[in-house]
């Protein structure tokens, strides 16, 4: 009896141990944020605003980066395991941004669902629902986004565009605000209110996502509909 008793004691801190296991690269995310200088974050500042509010005329350009970098990823990652993780990611890099450009059509659905799944992914963080289920919130974005980019093309730009010059400029006015906090405040790096808000407040950072990007989504909805009206 004792020994049912223990078993099913372990068997509960286990699983409250995985439940609360963390998911979420809040490190990682971190390191990009304090990695910047000064003049790296009002650059990922400028170009991200040009980015999110005017990437729909630009999006086949930043369509072919996208995948150009996703390939350069995985072509390092081949590359490390054959000791040449140089030409491994010039390959893979190399390889993927050409195919994308035939497959236009197909490489914006897939950014289109993957910026649905982020932002699903984001809510389901920001409700501290635990994290090990995060992919089951993640797909639902991923599904509906798919769905809406193979219906509207149109929605899939706007929206894959918004939210990725949405990560640039948040990651840049992040990295400002810590420097200015740890170099004119003399704060120490890991007490300053953006260190606190990344690891402590769950909502901030999806919040920070998911916000500007439906604004920016809004924006270019806007911008396209008044394009014909421009004049150059």
């Amino acid at each position: 009896m004792m020994n049912g008793i223990a078993f099913l004691a372990m068997a509960g801190t286990a699983a409250t141990q995985i439940v609360d296991k963390q998911i979420v690269p809040v490190d990682e995310i971190w390191k990009q944020i304090t990695a910047l200088s000064w003049l790296q974050a009002v650059l990922a500042v400028s170009f991200g605003v040009v980015y999110q509010l005017y990437g729909w005329r630009i999006y086949r350009v930043l369509v072919v980066i996208c995948f150009g970098l996703v390939g350069m990823f995985i072509g390092i990652q081949l590359g490390v395991k054959m000791q040449n993780p140089i030409w491994g990611g010039i390959f893979g890099l190399v390889v993927l941004a050409a195919a994308s450009m035939p497959l236009m059509r197909w490489c914006v659905c897939i950014l289109g669902a993957g910026a649905g799944g982020l932002m699903t992914g984001g809510l389901w963080y920001a409700f501290g629902l635990p994290q090990i289920y995060i992919w089951s919130g993640a797909a639902v974005g991923v599904v509906a986004g798919g769905m809406i980019s193979f219906i509207v093309l149109k929605a899939a730009v706007m929206l894959f565009t918004s939210m990725g010059g949405t990560i640039i400029v948040v990651t840049g006015a992040l990295g400002l605000l810590q420097q200015y906090q740890v170099h004119v405040l003399q704060m120490a790096s890991d007490k300053t209110d953006v260190y606190q808000w990344v690891h402590d407040l769950k909502w901030f950072l999806p919040a920070a996502l998911i916000v500007p990007s439906l604004l920016g989504v809004y924006l270019q909805n806007r911008f396209i509909k008044l394009s014909s009206k421009w004049e150059f």
